[in-house]
C-alpha cells in the first residue's frame, strides 16, 4: 500500500472514529446531567470513587492491552510468515488469568480497603459495596474483550467502533432512563444495569471478530517462547500503567480520604468533560496507531516520524480549537450541561484542560516507544515520573490546599513525562528532536500564546457581555486563523488551500447538476 492509500486509509478511520465519538460524547454528557440529578451528588460521587478504585486494580489489564495491541499490529506490518491465531490465543489466555487475579484482588484487598480507609456514610455503605462487586464483574468483562477490540484495531475496522458506540450509547441512555422506572435503590440499580450493557457490548465485539477474522477462533494454545517475550514486554509496561492509574485514580481516593464523596463528584464532572474534549484527540490518534506500528515494523522510519511529528502537531491544534472557547466559558459551560454544579468543578474543569493540552503531543510519542517493544528504560523513567504525582497532591493537601490543588502536581509530572519521552525516543527510534521541537513545540506555543493574548484583550478591553456563542464562534474563527499563520509550514498550507478548492469545486459541480 503507497503512502497516498495509507493517509486515505487513516482519514477514513478518523472520520469513522469522530462520528463515534461525537455521539458518545452527546450521550454522555446528557447521561451524566441525569444520572447525577438521579443519584444525588453524594451517591454520584460514591459510585465514581468505588468504581473508580476497581479501576485501579486493573493496571495489570491495561499494560496487556497494549501488549495485544502491539503485537498483533506488528505482525500484520512485517513481511513474511504471519502467526495471528497464535498470538491471539495467548493474549485471551493471558487475560482470562488477569481477569482471574482482579477478582481475587478485588474480593479481597478492595473489600478491605472500601471497609477501612474510603469515606463514605454508614447508611450507603451496603449500597457502595454492591456497587464494588458490579463494578469489579464490569471490569473483568472488559479485561476479557481486550484481545477482540485489539484485533478490530490491528485489522483497522474502525468503522465498527462507531457502529458499536451507536448500540452501547442507545444502552446507556436507556438505563438512565430505567432508573427511575424500579422502586429500589438507584445507586445499585445503576450498578447493576450498567454491567448489563459492558456484557452486551463485549458479546457484540466478540460476534463481530469471530465471524470477520479466522484468527479469533480462540484455542488452548501456549507458548512458551511468546509468553516470555509478551510478559517481558508487559513487565515493563506494568509499571508505566500502575504510574497513570495511580497518579489519576489514586488522587481520586486521596481527595475522597481528605473531602469526602462531594468533591469526588466535582472531579468527576471534570474529568467527563476534559475526557469528551480529549476524545476527539484520542479519536484521530487511534487511527493513527496502526500504521506507526506498522510502519516501524515494516522499518520505513521516514513515514514512522511523519506520523508521529505531525500527529502531535494535530493532536495539539485539535484540542485548541476545542477548548479555547470552554476555557473562555466554563462556568456557564457547566451550569448549561448540569443546572446545578458541584462546588470546585470550574477550577478542576480547567486544569485539566491545561494537563490535556500537554499529554496531547505525547500520544505518538508513547506508541512510537511501544512500537519498538524496548520499552524498559522508557517505562521505568517516564512511569516514575508520572507516579510523582501522587506524592505531591498528598503533601499539598495535607498542607492544608484546596481540592483543586491536586492537578498541580498532574500538570508538572505531565511536563516532566514529555520531556524524558523525547530524550528517550530520540536514540529509540532516531526520532528528530530539533524537527519536532520546531514544528510541534514551536508552533504549538505561538498558536497557544496568541490565544492567551487574545483572552487578555477580549476579557479587559472588548464585548465583556458577548454571548456564549459568538464569543465561540470568534475564538474558533481566531483559532483557525492563527493554526493557518503560525501553526502550519509552507507546503502544508498550500496542501489546505488545494484541499479547499477541490471540496469548491465538487460543491460547484454538484450545485449545478
Amino acid at each position: 500500500m503507497d503512502q497516498r492509500s495509507k493517509y486515505k486509509r487513516m482519514a477514513t478511520n478518523a472520520g469513522m472514529l469522530y462520528f463515534r465519538m461525537l455521539l458518545t460524547m452527546a450521550v454522555t454528557l446528557y447521561t451524566s446531567r441525569v444520572v447525577l440529578q438521579t443519584l444525588g451528588v453524594e451517591d454520584f460521587g460514591i459510585y465514581h470513587v468505588v468504581a473508580g478504585f476497581v479501576t485501579m486494580l486493573g493496571f495489570l489489564h491495561g499494560a496487556m492491552s497494549s501488549a495485544s495491541q502491539r503485537f498483533l499490529a506488528f505482525e500484520l506490518g512485517k513481511a513474511g510468515d504471519k502467526d495471528m491465531r497464535g498470538i491471539f490465543s495467548m493474549s485471551m489466555n493471558i487475560h482470562i488469568l488477569i481477569a482471574l487475579i482482579v477478582l481475587l484482588l478485588g474480593e479481597s484487598l478492595g473489600i478491605w480497603f472500601l471497609n477501612n480507609h474510603l469515606t463514605i456514610p454508614p447508611e450507603r455503605m451496603e449500597a457502595a459495596r454492591w456497587v464494588f462487586h458490579l463494578a469489579l464483574l464490569s471490569f473483568m468483562v472488559t479485561i476479557i474483550s481486550v484481545p477482540y477490540n485489539a484485533l478490530i484495531i490491528a485489522h483497522e475496522r474502525m468503522g465498527v467502533f462507531a457502529w458499536v458506540s451507536i448500540i452501547d450509547v442507545t444502552l446507556k441512555l436507556l438505563v438512565v432512563f430505567m432508573l427511575g422506572w424500579f422502586g429500589t435503590d438507584t445507586l445499585i440499580l445503576y450498578g447493576l444495569l450498567s454491567f448489563v450493557v459492558v456484557a452486551l457490548v463485549f458479546m457484540i465485539y466478540r460476534g463481530y471478530s469471530k465471524t470477520q477474522f479466522s484468527e479469533s477462533r480462540f484455542r488452548l494454545h501456549w507458548n512458551g517462547q511468546l509468553f516470555k517475550v509478551m510478559l517481558s514486554y508487559t513487565g515493563w509496561n506494568l509499571w508505566g500503567n500502575l504510574a497513570a492509574v495511580m497518579s489519576g485514580q489514586g488522587v481520586n481516593v486521596l481527595l475522597n480520604i481528605f473531602f469526602g464523596p462531594t468533591v469526588n463528584a466535582a472531579r468527576t464532572i471534570a474529568m467527563q468533560a476534559s475526557g469528551a474534549l480529549n476524545s476527539f484527540v484520542q479519536s484521530l490518534q487511534m487511527a493513527v496507531n496502526p500504521q506507526i506500528i506498522k510502519s516501524y515494523a515494516a522499518k520505513d522510519m521516514v513515514y514512522m516520524h511523519r506520523l508521529v511529528c505531525y500527529g502531535a502537531k494535530y493532536n495539539l491544534f485539535l484540542l485548541i480549537l476545542l477548548t479555547a472557547p470552554v476555557l473562555a466559558n466554563t462556568e456557564f459551560i457547566l451550569k448549561l450541561w448540569l443546572g446545578t454544579v458541584p462546588e470546585f468543578a470550574s477550577f478542576f474543569l480547567k486544569l485539566m484542560i491545561i494537563n490535556i493540552l500537554v499529554d496531547s503531543v505525547s500520544a505518538p510519542l508513547i506508541t512510537s516507544a511501544q512500537a519498538t517493544g524496548k520499552i524498559k528504560l522508557y517505562q521505568t523513567v517516564v512511569g516514575g515520573i508520572l507516579l510523582l504525582s501522587l506524592p505531591i497532591a498528598y503533601f499539598l493537601l495535607k498542607g492544608g490546599g484546596e481540592p483543586q490543588v491536586v492537578m498541580y502536581g498532574s500538570i508538572f509530572s505531565s511536563v516532566l513525562a514529555l520531556i524524558a519521552r523525547l530524550t528517550i525516543l530520540k536514540n529509540l527510534v532516531n526520532l528528530p528532536l530539533p524537527f519536532y521541537i520546531k514544528e510541534v513545540l514551536g508552533r504549538g506555543a505561538v498558536v497557544a500564546i496568541s490565544v492567551f493574548l487574545l483572552f487578555e484583550f477580549s476579557t479587559y478591553y472588548a464585548f465583556p457581555d458577548v454571548g456564549f456563542l459568538i464569543s465561540a464562534l470568534l475564538v474558533t474563527a481566531y483559532i483557525m486563523l492563527a493554526v493557518g499563520l503560525f501553526g502550519l509550514g509552507a507546503s502544508e498550507r498550500v496542501s489546505v488551500l488545494v484541499k479547499l478548492k477541490s471540496v469548491k469545486f465538487r460543491l460547484n459541480n454538484s450545485a449545478s447538476k
